[in-house]
């Protein structure tokens, strides 16, 4: 099977992993470890809140002040504070490259973590001039897992399902990408995804 489509995740797939850089805002802020994962996945104003800045239905400044008050901690600028410690996995990025390189569309598909007043994809530098798609769940509406958003990456890419391959670190969000036929990786290691699209696309590894 040749691959022509390789749709990566932005948070733990091209970064680093997430926990890590959460936990670091945890030390940085003086938080009890676990506050911070608590506001996000288990407080219903902060899983609520969360949802809804994804869809943009809600603002970063409003994800700021509801998440800012469930921690008891100043609002003000509270995603570029809780994101000050993510960090590009270079390995990554260079598989992205290396297989735009090798004439491997490629996508960046990721659930929004809003874009203002702070633009971690910008901050970043992993922004357009990279990609032949780029999919963000608040300017679509939707989020992942819902099918609609991969619909979309496929259309953008002008490849159907089978001849991509979709990485994310969060196993809930790929089978309704299996369901349209993409091959997927669930990403855990840097390493390990490397060895796997290395094999899937063969290009890759030219």
């Amino acid at each position: 099977m040749t691959y022509r489509g390789l749709i990566l995740d932005f948070g733990g797939v091209l970064t680093i992993r997430m926990r890590l850089n959460g936990e670091a805002f945890e030390r940085s802020e003086g938080l009890v470890p676990g506050a911070y994962f608590h506001a996000l996945n288990e407080h219903p104003d902060g899983v609520a809140i969360y949802k809804a800045l994804e869809v943009g239905e809600a603002t970063q400044e409003q994800w700021n002040q509801v998440i800012g008050g469930i921690l008891g901690i100043d609002p003000t600028d509270l995603m570029r504070r809780a994101l000050a410690n993510l960090h590009l996995e270079p390995s990554m990025i260079d598989a992205a490259r290396r297989a735009r390189a090798a004439g491997i569309k490629v996508a960046m598909l990721s659930n929004s973590f809003g874009v203002t007043p702070f633009n971690p994809y910008e901050a970043l530098g992993v922004w357009d001039g990279k990609w032949d798609a780029i999919v963000l769940s608040e300017q679509i509406g939707v989020r992942k897992p819902d099918p609609s958003i991969y619909l979309r990456t496929l259309d953008l890419l002008q490849l159907p399902g089978e001849d991509c391959v979709f990485v994310d670190d969060h196993a809930a969000n790929l089978p309704p990408a299996e369901a349209l036929g993409i091959r997927t990786i669930h990403h855990t290691d840097a390493a390990a995804t490397l060895r796997q699209l290395e094999v899937l696309l063969d290009r890759l590894a030219a």
